[in-house]
């Protein structure tokens, strides 16, 4: 239904009483010399919605959408074949770290689009990979993001909980967005923070992550988390040759809190270059890294080489594949993808992330590049 009026010099028209449409009149008088009236409607320049971090196009994610939550890397669930499940509900982050595997943030030169889920559509769909994984699952809040920024995010810690096979739900964080309040009020449903914390020098700090970053505040926050029911692990990313000597005092600091009342208090990570993210001239072996954490294992009396053990993620049934590598498929094209020169398609329930040019509604024959972990690439044929 399409309702029409004046006002002033425009012309309005109203669409389902929802989309309004606006022309000058004597524009709209000249296009109708020439265009029927319901195709000059569809000359109205398409509304955006930004991402208030990134500034870039943000999709609102729901079941009406008919967009599957399994598939992408980026939003929705992952299952890897245990019983921890990544929930990533929102992309895009406030900070632009050197070392972002993911090239992430306002920064981001591959980077077009972000995407935001509907916290009811998630926890459903999160419940069915739940109910079929069994008792004793953690749901791990992570993602291509920082999932502070996502505004439901209170909402879906809570339903996370309420699901009775979730016995953890966890969630990784650089705390910049974090408040006392909110800590308080996530105290009977969070059970472990994992704070990023790569450094506690100031000037390095806002090196590290590429931004005015606000210390002070991230390290009241991981005192405050520490002192709460909530369990915390710090989890700094070692950067040889910029962030050396900040791990020491990274391991005191977390030991000096209190962190790791349930879980081990560290997480120290080593810096990957990963394909796509951003790349730093130092890296180290993974003998060298493991060797130096067994020193300081020896040094500082705590636990800094994990296992899944050490969290209790154990091996479970991988929730069914529809999809296997090497399958050629036709779609059409749903959604605009995350980077560039990507699109998403939707094949058996589940989102492929397409590499093509065509543009979104139009259709494409691609054939399965990866089927891992329930993610699914595929490429134009």
């Amino acid at each position: 239904m399409i309702l029409e009026y004046d006002v002033g010099d425009e012309k309005v028209f109203l669409i389902r009483r929802l989309i309004e449409v606006r022309f000058r009149k004597d524009t709209y008088e000249k296009l109708l010399k020439k265009y029927p009236k319901e195709y000059i409607i569809q000359f109205a320049e398409e509304k955006k919605v930004l991402h208030h971090a990134t500034k870039r196009s943000l999709f609102y994610i729901t079941s009406e959408s008919q967009i599957p939550l399994l598939g992408h890397a980026a939003f929705g669930l992952i299952d890897r074949g245990t019983n921890l499940i990544q929930v990533r509900p929102i992309t895009g982050c406030n900070l632009n770290c050197i070392f972002c595997s993911v090239d992430e943030g306002r920064g981001s030169r591959t980077k077009k689009n972000d995407y935001i889920i509907d916290p009811d559509y998630l926890l459903e769909e999160y419940r069915k990979i739940a109910e079929f994984k069994g008792r004793r699952v953690e749901a791990h809040i992570d993602g291509q993001a920082e999932p502070f920024l996502y505004p439901y995010i209170e909402k879906l810690i809570h339903g996370l909980k309420k699901i009775k096979e979730t016995e953890t739900v966890s969630i990784q964080t650089n705390g910049t967005v974090i408040s006392e309040d909110m800590i308080d009020r996530l105290d009977r449903s969070l059970d472990r923070v994992n704070l990023s914390i790569s450094a506690l020098d100031g000037e390095l700090a806002e090196k590290i992550y590429g931004v005015r970053y606000p210390l002070n505040k991230v390290v009241e926050i991981a005192e405050y988390i520490a002192s709460s029911r909530i369990d915390l692990l710090i989890a700094p990313v070692w950067l040889p040759g910029i962030n050396d000597e900040e791990i020491p005092r990274i391991i005191e600091f977390a030991l000096e809190i209190g962190a790791g009342k349930r879980w081990p208090a560290l997480g120290i990570q080593k810096y990957i270059h990963y394909r796509g993210g951003r790349k730093l001239r130092h890296g180290m072996s993974f003998r060298s890294f493991y060797s130096k954490l067994r020193e300081w294992e020896d040094e500082y009396g705590v636990r800094l080489v994990l296992s899944p053990k050490d969290f209790g993620i154990e091996k479970r049934p991988r929730y069914p594949s529809p999809i296997k590598k090497g399958e050629v498929h036709f779609a059409r094209i749903a959604l605009d993808g995350r980077s560039y020169g990507e699109r998403i398609a939707v094949v058996k329930g589940r989102t492929v992330t397409v590499l093509t040019s065509r543009k979104p509604g139009s259709g494409v024959r691609f054939v399965i590049t990866r089927a891992k972990d329930g993610i699914y690439l595929g490429e134009e044929v």
